[in-house]
């Protein structure tokens, strides 16, 4: 079985991107441009979460590194690795803050964008 990946990304073109990049790789997405879909994750159950940082739309003003802190701090979902994404240059920071597994600095490339997926959730199901 395919390894799940969310990947929750306002801007379309690299929602897109991410989405056609990692299903050629063999993994199953699920994409979302705002984070409501993190309401009904039990549904979903991915194995991991790509969560952009500049999201607003959830909660009143909850951004990635916000959500990702609610996230691991849920006894559901803290087992499910938070990857932040976004371009602000103290991402690592912002990351740590948020107890986020991890992040990806914009702009990314593929080989960077499958490492830190194989770093947590492994290799596509062959």
């Amino acid at each position: 079985m395919a390894k799940k990946i969310l990947v929750i990304e306002d801007d379309k073109d690299i929602r897109d991107a991410v989405t056609y990049a990692l299903e050629n790789e063999g993994y199953e997405v699920i994409s979302s441009e705002n984070a409501r879909i993190l309401k009904s994750i039990d549904q979903h159950k991915p194995d991991l979460i790509l969560l952009d940082n500049w999201l607003t739309d959830w909660k009143s003003d909850a951004n990635g590194q916000q959500l990702s802190l609610e996230l691991k701090s849920d006894p559901k979902t803290s087992y499910i690795p938070v990857i932040l994404v976004s371009a602000v240059s103290d991402i690592a920071e912002i990351a740590k803050k948020g107890l986020s597994d991890g992040y990806l600095k914009k702009p990314f490339d593929l080989v960077e964008l499958f490492a830190i997926i194989k770093k947590h959730v492994g290799p596509p199901a062959p």
